[in-house]
């Protein structure tokens, strides 16, 4: 919100102090702001303007390179309130993760009393649905005299009613057992933990600029993450980390986690700092400085997109990039609003590009897969996943959101009551840009033809082998299992982005006409016609 305010009043003169707090996590918007506000304070300071206070808060960060890149701050420690923790690291490395973080959970649950709960930081949904399943079964055959164990998943997609009973206490005489990922780090503290055990494992993503990958993989913590997994061990009174590798693996983790503005596609940065009228992006003062190959691979998108040209080798915004600027989205998505009245759809467009940007709507219990799939069927459209969420939006809208419909089709309430919140937003942007609002109804070639023309650069035709090929990078591409085109073979499609597992998948896919792309970018499929044939 405050970036977006840079945007009109890069000075910021509403404001004399700023506070950044929790700035450890680095995001990419922390990343920007503490660049706009650097050069807010010195501009105004340069005007004999009123002075700017700038103040960054953390728990664990690297407070040199703060210091430093705000010209030698000083920096004050405040003494917490945390409670002694004892670390316990294992004396040999883990080959099996998982196994060991089982086998720990079931030795502090025989040994310690059960009014102690245990916290376990594993990787994602399906290491801890699975774990959790293991754990439950059991429990059902441990000796007599032991508690009972009540064993509680937490992940970022689960309903927000299953995530809140990590907070209700557990009965008399049973132990509080919590599976989660790196949410339960920083953004929650959950009464009753004295044990934590910490796996060392994170799944964190990185892009690629050169293939357009974004890459999911799981990988060592780093330390300041390994320090947040510990302090939740002593929120409320002593405690206990169990740390699943050795002394000597803690020591050789990275210090910090790596900058999110260091691992992601920057096309949404370099849009933003054009829109602040910084002079010179190339050289903005970041504190962690992008690699030259993604600054200059998400310049040349937005050239692509036609939100940015070249005159007197400087990079200025077109009429059409300043008004996705005023869309807080990715630039692809802006420019979908912006091109769906010349096809009719802007509110079906509107729709789809508020559930792409929220977290998932779709929740999928492995336990119940049977059954997700079943009652899930009367939305699938075999045009592909975007119609489909249109197809549960309007469905959800119908019923005025009501939770106990939610609960019966495994969709996600709270996340699609931010989906109405975010259309809402976009939409009143879309009246300030004087947008005609228009619906295509049940026209959803119209819809198709209108991401077909915003995410050509996202494309992939299928190949006599039966596989897929990226039209951009001619990459050997699948459909994921979670689309609804998993075991469809369509000629052509266009995809929200690309995720490396196992292999490289195309996530939420719409069948496409391969000709509607050529209309779309003609120079750009010539080029690359072109490229292919020398």
């Amino acid at each position: 919100m405050l970036l977006r305010e840079a945007i009109g009043d890069p000075l910021l003169r509403r404001y004399s102090v700023v506070i950044l707090d929790e700035a450890h996590e680095r995001t990419i918007h922390t990343d920007v702001l503490f660049g706009v506000v650097k050069a807010a304070q010195k501009k105004r300071k340069q005007l004999g303007k009123l002075p700017l206070k700038v103040i960054v808060m953390s728990a664990t960060m690297d407070v040199d390179l703060f210091s430093e890149y705000f010209n030698g701050a000083p920096v004050l420690y405040l003494e917490g309130r945390q409670h002694p923790i004892q670390v316990f690291y294992t004396r040999q490395p883990q080959s099996d993760y998982l196994q060991a973080a089982l086998v720990t959970v079931f030795q502090i649950h025989q040994e310690a009393p059960s009014s102690q709960d245990i916290l376990v930081f594993l990787t994602g949904q399906e290491e801890i649905e699975a774990m959790t399943k293991t754990c439950r079964d059991i429990a059902k055959h441990l000796p007599d005299g032991c508690p009972q164990m009540m064993v509680i998943p937490l992940y970022a997609s689960l309903p927000y009613s299953q995530q809140h009973r990590i907070f209700r206490a557990a009965p008399k005489d049973c132990r509080k057992v919590i599976l989660s990922t790196n949410i339960a780090e920083t953004s929650i503290t959950i009464p009753g933990i004295k044990y934590v055990v910490d796996t060392g494992m994170v799944k964190a993503k990185k892009y690629r600029p050169e293939t357009g990958l974004e890459v999911l993989a799981v990988q060592w913590v780093s330390k300041a993450q390994a320090w947040q997994r510990t302090g939740r061990a002593g929120r409320e009174d002593s405690g206990i980390c169990y740390r699943l590798y050795t002394e000597n693996d803690f020591e050789k983790l990275n210090q910090m986690t790596i900058p999110e503005i260091q691992r992601c596609n920057l096309s949404s940065v370099m849009l933003q700092l054009l829109a602040l009228r910084i002079p010179n992006v190339l050289t903005f003062d970041f504190m962690s400085k992008p690699s030259p190959e993604a600054i200059q691979a998400a310049i040349e998108q937005l050239v692509l997109m036609g939100a940015v040209e070249r005159k007197d080798n400087q990079l200025v915004l077109t009429p059409l990039g300043r008004k996705m600027a005023a869309f807080p989205l990715e630039p692809k998505f802006s420019k979908t609003i912006l091109l769906s009245p010349k096809f009719h759809c802007t509110e079906e467009i509107l729709t789809i590009v508020s559930l792409l940007s929220v977290d998932s709507v779709l929740y999928n219990p492995p336990a119940r897969r049977d059954e997700v799939q079943s009652v899930r069927r009367k939305f699938i459209s075999s045009e592909g996943d975007h119609l489909t969420l249109l197809s549960i939006y309007r469905a959800f809208r119908n019923v005025n959101g009501n939770k106990g419909w939610c609960r019966e089709n495994f969709i996600n309430s709270r996340n699609m009551m931010l989906v109405s919140d975010v259309r809402a937003q976009l939409r009143d942007i879309c009246v300030k840009l004087s947008m005609p609002i228009e619906s295509s109804r049940s026209d959803t070639g119209n819809i198709r033809r209108c991401l077909a023309h915003s995410f050509f650069m996202n494309a992939a035709e299928l190949q006599p082998d039966g596989s897929y090929r990226t039209v951009d990078s001619h990459q050997a591409v699948a459909i994921h299992p979670s689309s609804v085109l998993f075991h469809c073979k369509p000629a052509c499609v266009v995809y929200n982005g690309l995720l490396h597992t196992n292999k490289c998948y195309m996530r939420d896919l719409c069948v496409v006409d391969a000709d509607w792309l050529y209309d779309a970018a003609p120079d750009y499929f010539r080029r690359r016609l072109q490229a292919a044939k020398n």
